[in-house]
């Protein structure tokens, strides 16, 4: 099964995890930090992976004229139920229906990792973009992704036993307020997000590893991750 399909599987347990208030990291500040990196609304906007829709909304809302693609139809369906009005593709982020040089924002977040071809999507989104356009993207930290806390203790010590320069599928399951979910995902260095930017032609403005914020711990044991950043956050220009 590939990633595309895994997500599909788990379609109905995502949009119940994402759309109850406050559930994870998106809504107490990762959205937000992700935000400040993005450029003002432009000519139009493609979230490439865009799920259930849940930032093609916000987005829309802050005044992009978006396109949300994801493969999924079940995702796509949510997605369109909860905002008719917005522009919504069933796709492959490989072969995006987009003309080439057609928009000057493209967002990937959190779905390059979920992406088996990601070179190939870069790529893609290389060529969809205007010159000046730019990819913004968030992805699980190649560091989180490769190893683990010992225990749920804020000064637990974080070992990678494997290979980190070894791409690797994971599936994490979480359980949380008596919600389940899957998380299929595939472990890549940081040096294959930068090569797939470079063969792509699109230059580095912004990286970011945004910390926790105090306000939004659940625990003191999540100040653990406050000494490891849980995303990476990258803006690339297309000149």
């Amino acid at each position: 099964m590939d990633l595309a399909d895994s997500w599909e599987a788990q379609s109905r347990q995502w949009i119940e995890w994402t759309r109850r208030p406050g559930h994870d990291s998106y809504g107490r500040y990762h959205r937000d930090q992700f935000l400040q990196l993005l450029p003002p609304p432009g000519q139009r906007t493609v979230d490439v992976g865009c799920g259930e829709g849940r930032l093609t909304r916000h987005l829309k809302e802050l005044g992009h004229r978006i396109v949300g693609i994801d493969a999924s139809p079940s995702m796509i369906a949510a997605a369109r139920e909860a905002d008719p009005s917005m522009e919504l593709r069933i796709a492959d982020a490989a072969a995006l229906p987009l003309d080439d040089a057609s928009t000057d924002l493209a967002v990937a977040f959190m779905s390059l990792h979920d992406i088996d071809a990601m070179p190939a999507v870069v790529r893609d989104i290389a060529r969809v973009l205007q010159p000046g356009g730019r990819l913004c993207f968030a992805i699980v930290h190649p560091i989180n992704s490769a190893g683990r806390f010992e225990r749920a203790a804020a000064d637990a010590p974080f070992v990678i036993a494997g290979d980190y320069l070894r791409p690797f599928r994971y599936a994490d399951t979480v359980e949380r307020d008596g919600l389940v979910m899957t998380f299929h995902s595939q472990h890549r260095p940081l040096e294959a997000y930068f090569r797939a930017l470079e063969d792509a032609g699109l230059l580095v403005e912004a990286l970011r590893e945004p910390g926790i914020p105090d306000h939004s711990l659940s625990s003191d044991a999540s100040r653990r991750w406050q000494r490891l950043p849980l995303f990476l956050h990258v803006r690339a220009l297309r000149p």
